[in-house]
């Protein structure tokens, strides 16, 4: 019941209950955008007062979600955004879709989780349902988030509800979308995983139900840790096949690809970003030696993935000594610096990374291209993206592929481009390269 004698359930199925989204980042937005389309009033939150008046104005920063989609939602009264939390304790169902970085020592940052949850305690109140997303270590929910609210002296399954559902955004996925993708939903209790799970069916097609968030918890951890784990043993086998020469990663995956049973194609790359796959390792490392537990096969394959801009370095360096130019003095050209193709998202992307390393040695004229990031900050300096063009390519002393965005001309780089360093295979079946190519993977050069 809530505190005027409705039950939650029956608020939830007629659309009465209004939902509250605290964090209007990469999962948050699109979720809050669902709800308000179905007919729920959704209350959006977020500490950052520039999204919050860009959603006002109806200005979307969000690529998965079309313009069109979130003006409708604004137009309609159904979607309002705050960067105050005044307006929380209105809220039936509250999602908290925060951020979970780690520290420089690649410690948990949950400060994120605490501060939403510190906010949604000064105005819980009977009936409400709280709903954690961020990605974070297991035991979250119930010891660091659970105690915050159970501060108020009310009690979780009789007087208000508490569940873990892992966020599953892949930015830029056309197939699989927030209203699309199967979710995860654990309760505390058997009543909270109940409304949780009633939520959620709201605006996700399919809900699986496990038996407490701990277990939710650790089904993200492991979702991204295998992708970690794969992606490290095919970037293994790609340095090995540098160093054997006349093998190609690429093509040997191809080949693998072709069992129908036993085998998921991963490829090598300048390493791994966005928010889960590099972090997510790390999250239960730590946790895991509060047990006395060690998880040495994990931590190896994400130090090995936290390797390869490193690796790229060198393979930069080897290219300028073909072309016979000085490191210090080399024009370097990045393509692309989004963490993956075709999106906008450059949340530890390793292509900044490499850009940081280049730096740090001492580079002293590097630019790049990216379509879809028009301006990055890099140890303090302000770089523009160049618009793609022979001019600009010819004017290079190497061209380095770090994300192979679709929209992007490489007939141009294979054209113009006296050295290129490809990491993502971009060229791989473009023929009549005419410059200098380090493949990563291939121990070729031509």
């Amino acid at each position: 019941m809530d505190d005027q004698g409705r039950p939650l359930d029956e608020k939830i199925r007629r659309k009465e209950a209004k939902i509250g989204v605290i964090g209007l980042g990469y999962v948050g937005l699109p979720l809050a955008v669902e709800y308000a389309e179905k007919g729920f009033t959704t209350l959006g939150f977020d500490i950052d007062r520039k999204k919050v008046e860009k959603i006002r104005r109806k200005e979307n920063y969000i690529l998965d979600i079309p313009n069109e989609r979130l003006a409708a939602c604004i137009e309609s009264g159904k979607l309002q955004a705050f960067s105050s939390f005044e307006r929380l304790g209105e809220c039936d169902v509250i999602y908290i879709c925060v951020p979970t970085p780690f520290t420089p020592n690649k410690d948990p940052d949950i400060s994120y989780i605490e501060d939403a949850t510190d906010e949604i305690r000064k105005r819980l109140r009977i009936g409400q349902l709280v709903i954690l997303k961020s990605t974070t270590f297991p035991e979250t929910t119930e010891k660091v988030v659970l105690p915050i609210l159970e501060q108020t002296g009310l009690k979780v399954g009789e007087d208000f509800h508490l569940a873990f559902s892992p966020e599953r955004i892949d930015p830029g996925n056309k197939k699989f979308t927030t209203a699309n993708t199967p979710v995860v939903v654990g309760g505390v209790t058997p009543r909270c995983t109940e409304l949780a799970a009633l939520a959620m069916q709201q605006v996700v097609n399919k809900v699986h139900i496990v038996s407490s968030p701990r277990a939710a918890e650790m089904t993200k951890l492991l979702e991204n840790i295998f992708r970690s784990v794969n992606i490290a043993l095919v970037n293994e086998l790609a340095r090995l096949c540098d160093r054997m020469g006349g093998i190609d990663i690429w093509e040997v995956i191809e080949a693998a690809s072709t069992k129908p049973f036993g085998f998921m194609p991963f490829y090598p790359g300048p390493g791994i970003g966005g928010h889960c796959i590099l972090v997510d390792p790390y999250y239960l490392s730590w946790k895991a030696r509060e047990y006395d537990f060690h998880t040495n096969f994990i931590e190896l394959a994400a130090e090995t993935n936290e390797d390869m801009p490193f690796y790229v370095m060198g393979m930069v360096r080897r290219a300028l000594s073909e072309v016979g130019v000085p490191f210090r003095k080399a024009k370097i050209l990045i393509i692309g610096v989004a963490f993956k193709k075709d999106i906008d998202d450059t949340r530890n992307s390793p292509a900044l990374k490499l850009i940081e390393l280049l730096f740090d040695r001492g580079a002293t004229h590097v630019s790049y291209c990216d379509p879809y990031v028009p301006q990055i900050e890099v140890r303090g300096r302000s770089l523009r993206s160049d618009q793609l063009s022979a001019d600009l390519v010819s004017k290079s002393d190497v061209v380095v592929i770090t994300t192979d965005h679709s929209n992007l001309d490489y007939r141009i780089i294979a054209d113009h481009a006296r050295a290129i360093v490809d990491t993502r295979n971009a060229l791989g079946k473009v023929k009549g390269v005419k410059g200098i190519l380090l493949r990563l993977g291939s121990g070729m050069r031509f």
